[in-house]
């Protein structure tokens, strides 16, 4: 059995009154796919936030090979290139070329030279397909496309984990499925992968774990056959049956 590469222990966060995560726990093991499902507003997006430091926890513990990421001698920056992240509005600098949107991270964080940074980034660039827009600017070229070139640049620190949060979300139907065609790629490629995602036919594909979230906690986790085929408790079974009768 694969040790733990991210381990959850007893997380919460609350904005205001609001609570957000109420005591979450769960490991993800190296290789593992693992998808996160449930309502807006179930904590899920704020979940993945917080593994990746972009909102501070307030109370448990984020271990990152039995390191508690959460204390103060932790430098951010250089965590994150461990674990990358995939955002629902692509985030990419639109003075910047695809190209170089895949090169200068690795060159101010990882301080990989020029060359091997443009060869790193055009490895996964021709990995999602967008080896022919390397001059173009993120206005030229579509949402779906944008998505590509996000998950290229995530994938050019080499991480050992990528964090995918909604990444279809924002994208016209017509330009979802060649996005979850990357990511369904990237799933069989041995990639430990944490996804949070609406799209129900995908998680039950390429998941090894599915997690439903509801009003701040883990209702239930486990294969997607039983989650999806078998649910034990019954918010699983009424939120499947509102989103699977949507679909």
């Amino acid at each position: 059995m694969e040790s733990p590469v991210i381990q959850i222990r007893h997380l919460q966060k609350s904005f205001g009154e609001n609570a957000v995560l109420r005591d979450i726990n769960f490991d993800v093991t190296k290789g593992e796919v693992v998808c996160i499902i449930g309502a807006s507003g179930s904590g899920k997006s704020t979940l993945l936030r917080c593994i990746n430091l972009l909102e501070t926890a307030d109370a448990g513990e984020i271990l990152y090979h039995g390191q508690n990421i959460l204390d103060d001698q932790v430098v951010a920056s250089s965590y994150r290139t461990k674990i990358g992240m995939v955002f629902q509005q692509f985030n990419l600098f639109n003075n910047l070329s695809v190209l170089e949107n895949c090169i200068v991270g690795q060159r101010k964080v990882l301080k990989r030279s020029p060359e091997e940074a443009k060869q790193i980034a055009l490895k996964y660039l021709r990995l999602v397909g967008m080896e022919q827009y390397i001059d173009a600017r993120p206005a030229q070229i579509s949402g779906g496309q944008k998505q590509r070139v996000a998950i290229a640049r995530a994938l050019s620190m080499e991480p050992e984990a990528i964090l995918f949060d909604e990444p279809t979300s924002a994208l016209d139907p017509e330009m979802v499925g060649e996005v979850l065609s990357v990511i369904k790629n990237l799933a069989h490629s041995g990639l430990t992968m944490l996804v949070v995602t609406h799209e129900m036919s995908f998680a039950a594909e390429v998941s090894d774990r599915v997690v439903f979230m509801d009003q701040g906690i883990i209702v239930e986790d486990d294969t997607p056959d039983v989650i999806f085929n078998h649910p034990t408790h019954e918010r699983t079974r009424a939120f499947l049956k509102r989103t699977l009768r949507r679909d």
